[in-house]
């Protein structure tokens, strides 16, 4: 089992409700964290993150003046990001599939349903300290690889060449 120190992890919580936000600082405060900054929309969040650059960010979905993709693209390709790596978690009350693809395709590295439980927080953030996925660029996105298995049945073009032939489980 992985022990993690949340106390040396900076966390950047960015969501537009004061009591979201609250809520969130209540359960990373509960693992250990410490340093936890926030802001109330995605351009203040933006903003934070260049000027102290945080271990992970943790934002909503829907903010007024840049929402939670907006912030996670302009993280991810903007030649001035501080970190485009960093792991992005967006909180949604959206669970459709298709809302879910979106996220995933705009960079985003974890993605949590409201209402959100302890738990789910902890996993998502676990999941991101010790199994980080590895990232991909392509002509249009860049961010961490959006396949959660592996498989050796896609015969297209832009194929890997070390793709394992068999399917195999990817851990979250």
């Amino acid at each position: 089992m992985i022990r993690i120190d949340f106390a040396k992890l900076r966390i950047l919580v960015v969501d537009d409700s004061q009591n979201m936000r609250r809520l969130l600082r209540t359960l990373l405060m509960g693992l250990g964290c410490r340093d936890i900054l926030e802001a109330e929309d995605g351009a203040a969040g933006l903003e934070l993150f260049h000027y102290h650059s945080p271990d992970i960010v943790i934002c909503d979905w829907v903010m007024p003046i840049m929402d939670g993709l907006d912030l996670t693209r302009a993280i991810r390709t903007s030649g001035q990001s501080a970190n485009p790596y960093v792991p992005i978690i967006v909180l949604s009350g959206y669970s459709e599939r298709s809302q879910v693809t979106r996220a995933r395709d705009a960079g985003v590295t974890e993605f949590i349903v409201k209402p959100i439980s302890p738990k789910s927080l902890y996993l998502r953030l676990v999941s991101v300290i010790a199994n980080p996925r590895p990232f991909v660029e392509t002509g249009d996105f860049f961010g961490p690889d959006r396949r959660r298995t592996r498989s050796g049945n896609y015969p297209g073009p832009e194929r890997r060449g070390n793709e394992p032939a068999s399917a195999e489980r990817m851990e979250i």
